[in-house]
């Protein structure tokens, strides 16, 4: 159950639905089957038996050098499996493989992040993310702040 795939096209409203359930509490920014199509190269995918989207990760490139983790969710009924901890590594290895040199998250998750040798880092270090948080909605501006995680990539062998 816990193997890491890609999601396909046939995914995308499960990927929507997973990662706006989560939207209204603050813990993801919502998405649309547009923003997930446009993205579904970057998505990874945790599937239940019957193949249903059970949990999922997208990464969001800001540079050539710079990509964030997105979309972090896991259906509420399979969350404390550290189905969490693998979607990360997931998304790691996927931006070594496309040589991303750092990669960063915004989230609540502090110990989630932290397990995953992730650092505490302040969102001034990321203007662009500050820019597309002006273009989406400055409220987001404060709860970056206190919640922004780094970690510097190796090159994947």
């Amino acid at each position: 159950m816990s193997r890491i795939g890609r999601a396909f096209e046939s995914d995308i409203p499960a990927l929507v639905a997973l990662n706006n359930a989560f939207a209204p509490a603050g813990l993801t920014l919502p998405r649309s089957e547009d923003f997930a199509y446009a993205h579904l190269a970057d998505y990874r995918v945790i599937r239940d038996a019957d193949g249903g989207v059970i949990a999922c990760v997208a990464l969001d490139e800001y540079s050539p050098t710079v990509v964030e983790i997105i979309s972090l969710a896991v259906r509420r009924d399979e969350q404390g499996l550290g189905l969490g901890k693998k979607l990360i590594a997931a998304a790691e290895a996927l931006a070594r493989r496309r040589s991303y040199a750092h990669i960063f998250a915004v989230s609540f998750s502090d110990e989630l992040f932290l397990a995953c040798d992730f650092s505490r880092a302040p969102l001034s270090a990321y203007p662009e993310k500050i820019s597309r948080y002006e273009k989406i909605d400055r409220s987001e501006l404060q709860v970056g702040e206190k919640h922004c995680f780094t970690k510097a990539l190796t090159p994947a062998r």
